[in-house]
This record gives C-alpha cells, sequence and structure tokens, in this order.
C-alpha cells in the first residue's frame, strides 16, 4: 500500500534512488535534471525544505509500503490561493493510474491543507500522458505554455479550480 507523505529530510536517500533509478526515464519526456542536480542533492533537497518551510512550496512523495519512492508531487510558487504542479512517477508504475490517483489526492490536499483554490501545470505536447493524467484529474487546458517552462518543448498550460470541489 502506498502513501502520500510530505517531503521530510528522512526520505532523502529514497528520492536520491528514485531520480538515479528513473532518470532516463523521466529525460525522455521531461528536461533532464542535469548532474549538477545528483551531485548537490543534499543541498537542493535542504534548499527545498527551507522553500516548504517558508510556505512558498509544498513537496510530496508517494511512498510505498516498502519505504521506496513511487513518485514526486510538487506545488511550487504558491501565492494567492493558486499553486504550480508538478509531478513524476516511476517507470515500472507508470500507466497503472497512480499519477491520476495521487494528483486528485493531491488537489483535496491543496485545498484542505494549503488553502489553495486554483492549480495549474503545464505538459509538452509531447507528453501524452501528462496530459491524460492532468485532464483524468479534472484539469483543463488554458492555453499555450512557453517553451522555456517545459525545458524548450512547446506545450500547453492546465488549470484546475479546486473551489469547484
Amino acid at each position: 500500500m502506498s502513501e502520500l507523505q510530505q517531503l521530510n529530510a528522512g526520505h532523502a536517500p529514497a528520492v536520491l534512488t528514485f531520480e538515479l533509478a528513473n532518470r532516463a526515464y523521466f529525460a525522455a519526456s521531461i528536461s533532464d535534471r542535469g548532474d549538477a542536480f545528483f551531485a548537490e542533492f543534499t543541498d537542493r533537497l535542504n534548499a527545498s525544505l527551507d522553500e516548504q518551510e517558508a510556505g512558498v512550496c509544498a513537496f510530496y512523495v508517494l511512498v510505498a509500503g516498502d519505504g521506496s519512492v513511487l513518485g514526486r508531487f510538487n506545488l511550487f510558487d504558491i501565492e494567492d490561493g493558486t499553486a504550480h504542479l508538478g509531478y513524476r512517477v516511476a517507470q515500472h508504475v507508470a500507466g497503472r493510474g497512480v499519477a491520476t490517483a495521487t494528483v486528485q489526492d493531491l488537489c483535496r490536499l491543496a485545498a484542505a491543507r494549503h488553502g489553495l483554490s486554483t492549480l495549474r501545470a503545464a505538459a509538452a505536447h509531447g507528453n501524452v500522458a501528462s496530459q491524460k493524467v492532468l485532464t483524468k484529474a479534472g484539469f483543463v487546458p488554458v492555453g499555450p505554455a512557453d517553451p522555456a517552462d517545459l525545458g524548450g518543448k512547446p506545450g500547453t498550460w492546465y488549470q484546475r479550480d479546486l473551489a469547484a470541489d
């Protein structure tokens, strides 16, 4: 059984393992994090935890029963009741509804725990799986995304009004 947990320092080893094990898989559809991400992982995680403590971001991990990380689900740029959503799931659980179900769970948490009313997420045109996750989770397309937001790839912004839930 998996559980969505807010990121904490104790998740660091499992998150790093998740990122390394899925690096090539992620790079096929989204921008690679680059070698610096892995070399500076502890510092980056600590900076993320500081942002989370300040209330400008909220980071979550989907943790399997064995403690491994199945996915990362992030709310960032939290401001005025709105946040951006980003997520990634492990290759071995992709296509099984894990991302959709967890995004739906995070939408409920975003409203209840973080007081958010709107979530926005960008998906590259070539990332059909992410587009499906967003639409199944109640997001609607609202306009083109700047390729700079998607690692140079053209895409679409999606939005979900949480107040309607």
